[in-house]
């Protein structure tokens, strides 16, 4: 493969996207389900691929077709496939620069129930896959213990993880474990929606949530409003001060995307020297217990991002840093990792496991829908189920899934689930949902065994669900109270 090769296969990459983008404004069905050009555009380069079009060209005319590698070069695929892995560590590292950093009081005051609420959910989901893994599929499928955490990379991690912990997979002598975390993270996307909807459309007729004339649809919501607010106007207004510096503001933000990057090297390399100094070092039989070794770059490089964004805010430059176009930056990585981790997913690795990846993908709905109906209303005192469905969509799919059913549940935010959520995410990115704890679990399972690790997040589900009742509940119990008796004379009131 030649520098060439590499250049054709963004090229190629980004036709696909623009494609896919013409796709989705004119097939509704794709509208309705909210579901992103980039995983459109992954569709069709799995299609259009050796493994679909490749394939079945080549079992009608025989092999050595022109369409054996479909309609892209044979090169194409191997590049794309390295791509996720590099990119994933551009998307995290812009994720959380150009935001102020709140204080801890401030979060937990404003966010409090919903971060016990989504802690609970997140850690729940190794606990399921876990137990999942150690009692049925590594006994009866053969497949390797470390698929219990299949649920919350691909469910709360959603495809971007999904695809940047291909490495820790293929280090750990599984490489199917990407395709089936792709594939979960596909059906868990379109599963948000559908059951989100659904569960919206239960709290409407019981009278949980009361529509009224501002209530939008989920096929009419959009999730940013075309009306320019005031903190929109001081953005752009900042943006073309940093236009009017001597360096391109597209130039600095990238060269700060590679300066966190590095910082993440470098902790990782430390952490990795470290190790093997001392509790990874060999021991007699030259048996060494390894965690960083597996763990990949990008949530080191989304730690890169933390540091450089504290370091302007101390220095009083944090102006200089535009969230917007981090999250650009952030948002273009991640629509290239998504269609190049897709279009070189294995449709073989999914077929051979196929009732293994049903049972995840059962075990990891289930359990979200329990926490979201039966544990949220314990513990989150106010507007529960806007709080909640919020995470809900986050935990099923990605975090736009969570935001879109929100937005139809609460258009106007009179419940204040929007802050929260927000204030909630502060705490829970750099741990779960692709955190340090998402990129450590392949290697802390292969190095404590999965029944440690099961016993470590069942006790970090247990301490939050705890905290959660003793903070909370109280309070969500007199409430509950009185939300019956207003949802009792809701529902008593005529109806046309």
């Amino acid at each position: 493969m030649s520098m060439q090769d590499a250049f054709w296969a963004a090229v190629i990459l980004g036709i696909l996207l623009v494609v896919s983008r013409l796709i989705r404004q004119n097939v509704r069905w794709f509208r309705a389900l909210f579901l992103p050009s980039s995983l459109i555009a992954g569709g069709l380069a799995l299609l259009l691929g050796p493994q679909v079009l490749g394939a079945a060209a080549s079992r009608l005319v025989g092999e050595g077709t022109w369409l054996q590698h479909g309609l892209f070069p044979a090169q194409t695929p191997a590049i794309w496939s390295s791509l996720p892995g590099l990119l994933i560590s551009v998307v995290f590292a812009a994720l959380l620069m150009g935001k102020p950093i709140p204080g801890l009081k401030t979060i937990w005051y404003t966010a409090g129930p919903q971060i016990c609420f989504g802690q609970t959910m997140a850690w729940g989901q190794y606990v399921v896959g876990l137990l999942l893994a150690i009692l049925v599929l590594a006994p009866g499928f053969g497949l390797p213990e470390i698929a219990g955490a299949l649920i919350e990379i691909a469910f709360e991690g959603g495809h971007g993880t999904a695809a940047g912990m291909g490495q820790a997979f293929h280090e750990a002598g599984w490489p199917a474990g990407q395709d089936l975390a792709l594939g979960l993270a596909t059906v868990g996307l379109v599963g948000g929606v559908l059951l989100g909807t659904i569960l919206i459309n239960i709290a409407v007729r019981r009278g949980v949530i009361q529509p009224g004339a501002d209530t939008e649809s989920l096929a009419d919501v959009k999730l940013y409003s075309e009306d320019v607010t005031e903190a929109e106007i001081r953005e752009l207004i900042r943006d073309k001060e940093r236009e009017s510096q001597p360096t391109d503001p597209l130039s600095l933000h990238l060269g700060l995307v590679a300066v966190a990057i590095g910082i993440g090297w470098l902790i990782l390399a430390g952490l990795r020297g470290i190790e093997a100094m001392t509790w990874g070092a060999p021991d007699a039989q030259g048996n060494a217990t390894r965690v960083f070794t597996h763990v990949p770059l990008f949530p080191m490089a989304m730690i890169g991002g933390v540091l450089i964004q504290v370091v302007f805010d101390r220095m009083g430059k944090s102006h200089l840093i535009s969230h917007r176009l981090m999250s650009r930056i952030s948002g273009a990585a991640l629509d290239f990792t998504i269609v190049a981790a897709l279009g070189t997913l294995s449709l073989r690795a999914i077929g051979d496991n196929f009732v293994p990846f049903l049972l995840l993908a059962l075990t990891g709905t289930a359990w979200n829908l329990f926490v979201a109906i039966v544990i949220a209303p314990r513990i989150i005192p106010t507007a529960w189920f806007e709080r909640s469905i919020g995470d809900f969509g986050q935990s099923m799919g990605v975090t736009v899934t969570g935001l879109l059913l929100m937005r139809v549940s609460d258009p106007t935010n009179k419940s204040g689930a929007l802050e929260s959520f927000g204030y909630k995410q502060m705490l829970f990115e750099p741990i779960v949902g692709g955190g340090l704890f998402t990129g450590a679990s392949i290697g802390l399972i292969i190095a404590l065994g999965a029944r440690t690790v099961l016993g470590i997040t069942a006790a970090v589900t247990v301490f939050w669900l705890l905290f959660g009742f003793l903070a909370f509940g109280r309070l969500a119990r007199q409430n509950r109270v009185a939300e019956r008796e207003r949802r009792s004379e809701w529902l008593a009131k005529p109806r046309r």
